[in-house]
């Protein structure tokens, strides 16, 4: 298929067939995407899990309202933002750029000295929102990537993060969970399957601008 079928074919798969579970190398691919995708000035403030262990799943489901994803799911995906986003995490990012890219510190140190009085300048919840938006973008992303993969995926933001934070012991990780995205197969009797794409116009939602 190609990426305008791949993403007609998805859909917010509400029923997976428990019996079908996702390859390594899907997995694999998977995790390659969220590490590739974009984050604001190259920071990636988000970490992913990936739960399959179906104990695990069973725990969460209530701190999820029992939506049954959660333990259908060949494997669940937890993004997470750093609680400790700080001047330290642009030095490690420069660090790793300099390593990577061979690059002088002359010729970064002004972006890195501009970047730090920006976060200087930030509240915590400032860069803790920012960070959130970032898992947005992944999200997008790895749902994008799954329907090219032909695999399915549900975002979800409806769950009680505290809940999972001291079920999956995030605090102390320093982490925070902020969107879930089960992945699998969908199962034969999911009601929405079958359903037609409800979307308005491409008329009523794209504005050209010559």
């Amino acid at each position: 298929m190609n990426i305008i079928e791949s993403m007609e074919w998805r859909y917010a798969c509400k029923k997976f067939d428990e019996n079908k579970k996702c390859s390594d190398t899907q997995i694999e691919t998977i995790k390659k995407a969220f590490n590739l995708t974009a984050t604001s000035f190259g920071l990636q403030p988000v970490k992913m899990l990936i739960i399959s262990n179906p104990e695990i799943k069973n725990n969460l489901l209530e701190h999820a309202y029992f939506q049954q994803q959660i333990t259908t799911c060949s494997h669940l995906l937890v993004l997470c933002i750093d609680k400790n986003i700080s001047t330290d995490t642009i030095d490690v990012h420069f660090d790793l750029v300099k390593s990577v890219r061979e690059t002088s510190e002359d010729i970064i140190d002004k972006f890195r000295k501009e970047l730090k009085g920006l976060y200087d300048n930030k509240t915590q919840q400032e860069i803790e929102l920012s960070a959130i938006h970032q898992t947005y973008i992944i999200l997008g992303n790895l749902m994008t990537v799954c329907a090219i993969e032909q695999i399915d995926s549900c975002p979800m933001e409806g769950f009680n993060s505290k809940k999972f934070d001291t079920e999956l012991n995030l605090n102390d990780k320093n982490l925070k969970s902020i969107l879930l995205l089960p992945v699998g197969f969908r199962a034969k009797d999911d009601f929405m399957h079958s359903l037609k794409k409800v979307r308005k116009s491409i008329e009523n939602t794209v504005i050209h601008i010559d």
